[in-house]
């Protein structure tokens, strides 16, 4: 597992920011998926956040761990179309199968971040790039 993905697991819950025409909007996420040294992650097809990222691509994703580091993951989001990936999400968050199912006709789709940069960042310090 990359250090991104580390970090993530250490802290549980993180959040995606994104933009809605010229407001912020942020939500909680907890999946997300290490895969060959990239970290893959989850919007459902039928959610505002979706549309936000097929919009404007670039958005931020927060987490914070119980020792006071805090990861600041910014970049770009890219679609995979590749199925493995929607099949793997949901193979490793089963609950997510009560959402996304052909009874529902909702799709998670999967991406990831290019032009990314990620820090860590310790209480009133600088930062150590992750990437």
């Amino acid at each position: 597992m990359n250090k991104i993905g580390s970090f993530l697991n250490e802290a549980g819950v993180f959040y995606l920011a994104t933009v809605d025409g010229d407001q912020p909007r942020l939500r909680p996420l907890g999946m997300h998926l290490s895969i060959d040294d990239v970290e893959y992650f989850g919007v459902g097809d039928f959610k505002a956040v979706y549309r936000q990222l097929l919009a404007n691509p670039k958005c931020e994703i927060v987490a914070a761990k119980p020792n006071g580091h805090w990861l600041r993951y910014t970049g770009k989001a890219v679609f995979d179309d590749d199925p493995k990936y929607a099949e793997i999400a949901l193979k490793d968050s089963p609950n997510l199968k009560d959402i996304y199912n052909e009874e529902t006709g909702h799709k998670i789709m999967i991406f990831h971040l290019e032009d990314a940069t990620a820090v860590d960042i310790e209480i009133m310090g600088e930062g150590e790039s992750l990437l």
